[in-house]
């Protein structure tokens, strides 16, 4: 059972990972647990979130403080400003989510997503495509359980 009280989603798209995004996880990682954070943030990598210029692309829930050209040394910032302190490093926001000092969108509500109906990639940049259970979670597998019974 997942007891985390926050995850930190990371692109593993083609373009993030080719701009560091495997270090930027790997920061994550190791900040987390210099801090005794382990148990309780956990670190996904995600598939491509779509906005390749904007990476490497970063998303903290429950907040969902959504960060871009996010670099291996933004995260120890990351990590004490934002999950230890509660406190969303603005700077590295992409600017069309944040509202007012106080408040910031949702990525379906920015004009990048908030058009599109996504179908078989509804779970690109949500998911860790490397692990059938995540998969399996988010509905993975149900149209064939329907077919076969």
């Amino acid at each position: 059972m997942d007891l985390a009280r926050g995850h930190v989603l990371v692109c593993g798209g083609t373009g993030c990972t080719s701009s560091n995004s495997q270090k930027i996880i790997e920061e994550f990682e190791a900040n987390l647990a210099a801090k005794g954070l382990q148990d309780e943030i956990k670190v996904i990598r995600t598939g491509c979130f779509g906005l390749c210029a904007l990476g490497p692309i970063v998303i903290v829930y429950p907040e969902g403080a959504f960060y871009t050209l996010v670099k291996p040394e933004d995260v120890s910032e990351i990590v004490e400003e934002h999950l230890l302190k509660g406190r969303i490093v603005k700077r590295l926001l992409y600017q069309e989510t944040i509202v007012d000092d106080e408040n910031i969108k949702s990525l379906n509500e920015i004009d990048f997503y908030k058009k599109q109906d996504r179908i078989a990639l509804k779970n690109c940049g949500v998911i860790n495509p490397e692990n059938i259970e995540e998969y399996i979670a988010f509905g993975g597998y149900t149209a064939l359980g329907k077919v076969l019974t």
